[in-house]
């Protein structure tokens, strides 16, 4: 045998050998070892750093790496679930809605100078990721899981991102302005109900042929992460994140998000049944006090007061999604808000148009809402929890509508990502969803003109 093919020969025992060992990458359990940028700080499962996530008056960046294999899979997902192409501009209406969450793969991401390794990324949304889907905007909603992959790669066994498991990131659908979601999240937070922080991000991802600046993004946490603990200290109940009107229970209709594996609804199941009583017109001081005792209704009409103020046309009343419920050790469920892009867009007035469907938000009295939305309407004809929301519309005018302190938090906040939002560094054509930079800018001035005129309506409404 010459020395070629005897080389030849060695070459193809020692690859077959390597062939057939491990990779060590998904088989090593020391996290130091298969990531040289792992920290306790900024990797392990610690309290969570809200200042390195969510900071307040800077914007931070982040880069996820997807390969050309990943993005083709997600493609293809995508085409199963809403049955339409990236960017195939369909007209027909059949991306609007799905069930199912898109699939997750495995990307690398880069914060800081840190890498964290095989992060679950998955497009995130339902309507609103269609509709992107469908115009071939690569500026999409992703939801970022960072130990999605532990059980298939033990060197990221609980991984965190400074003590977050999973974060979600919003591109500004129906938000010409981009800092509605943020804007309501503070408000909502300032205004004494649980809601998730928030914080501008530059995004940039490589969808396998180079790293694109995909735009400025708001990021959330989600209440089955850390948002529960930081609030009530308590995250032993079943959270839900609905899909109804909450006229009838049906459970594909109430998804559980915290003991997802255990089939018990009883507690969602007994709320909508006694909300649906028809006690409350036989005996309504019965309903009434049952009522109180399956929800927190003083801090749901809170919420309502608050989302009325600033008119929310995505919120409960006229979207069955958008919410979630938390059923809190005490026995009562309390009320989330989710998804706050298309907070003050209109101006409804103080009564609506009979029949209205609410497509502008809720007027102030609320006449316009039908029995379909019976958390609304039977409270609201309940006289003392009409008179409670009232009172929580005063409060929240008093105290935190204040015209001066709102119309500085819209100035700072457009101070901040203008500069990647427009001009030289700003979001480009393919990867932003506005049309052009006239309508960015000319929002800051809508949104606090709209903080105005809100203050003069509750004012005549409930002085």
């Amino acid at each position: 045998m010459n020395r070629i093919k005897l080389v030849l020969m060695f070459a193809g025992i020692y690859l077959s050998i390597a062939g057939c060992r491990k990779d060590p990458a998904k088989t090593d359990l020391n996290p130091y070892y298969y990531n040289a940028d792992w920290s306790t700080n900024s990797h392990e499962k610690t309290e969570p750093h809200y200042e390195n996530v969510f900071p307040q008056s800077s914007i931070n960046t982040i880069e996820i790496t997807l390969t050309t294999a990943q993005w083709s899979e997600i493609t293809s997902n995508m085409v199963s679930l809403f049955g339409i192409s990236f960017g195939a501009n369909n007209s027909i209406s059949n991306h609007n809605a799905t069930n199912t969450d898109p699939i997750y793969v495995d990307a690398n991401v880069k914060f800081e100078g840190k890498q964290w390794k095989n992060v679950g990324f998955r497009l995130s949304g339902n309507k609103m990721l269609g509709n992107i889907w469908n115009s071939g905007i690569y500026k999409l909603p992703f939801h970022l899981n960072f130990d999605k992959f532990e059980d298939q790669i033990p060197g990221i066994k609980n991984q965190r991102f400074f003590g977050f498991k999973e974060l979600v990131f919003n591109p500004g659908y129906k938000d010409p302005s981009l800092i509605r979601e943020k804007l309501a999240s503070d408000i909502y937070r300032i205004g004494g109900l649980i809601a998730p922080q928030t914080a501008f991000y530059k995004v940039y991802i490589n969808f396998g042929a180079g790293m694109k600046y995909c735009g400025v993004y708001c990021a959330a946490e989600l209440p089955e992460d850390n948002l529960l603990l930081n609030f009530i200290k308590d995250k032993s109940g079943n959270l839900y994140k609905p899909t109804s009107q909450l006229n009838l229970f049906q459970a594909v209709e109430f998804p559980k998000k915290i003991n997802e594996n255990v089939g018990d609804f009883s507690d969602a199941q007994q709320f909508v049944a006694q909300l649906n009583n028809p006690n409350r017109i036989s005996n309504p001081t019965q309903w009434h006090a049952a009522i109180e005792k399956h929800l927190d209704v003083n801090q749901f009409l809170r919420w309502l007061a608050i989302s009325n103020t600033m008119v929310n046309p995505g919120g409960y009343g006229t979207s069955a999604e958008n919410y979630y419920l938390y059923h809190v050790s005490n026995g009562k469920f309390i009320w989330i808000p989710w998804d706050n892009n298309e907070v003050m867009s209109s101006d409804p007035g103080i009564v609506g148009a009979g029949g209205g469907n609410g497509s502008d938000g809720l007027s102030l009295s609320m006449n316009e809402v039908t029995a379909n939305w019976p958390l609304i309407r039977y409270l609201m004809d309940d006289a003392i929890f009409y008179q409670e929301y009232k009172n929580q519309l005063r409060n929240f005018d008093n105290n935190v509508w204040n015209i001066t302190a709102l119309q500085e938090r819209v100035d700072q906040y457009y101070n901040l990502i203008k500069p990647f939002v427009i001009g030289t560094n700003g979001e480009q054509i393919g990867y932003s969803l506005l049309t052009n930079s006239s309508i960015f800018i000319s929002q800051q001035e809508y949104l606090k003109s709209h903080i105005y005129s809100r203050k003069q309506l509750i004012r005549r409404y409930a002085p």
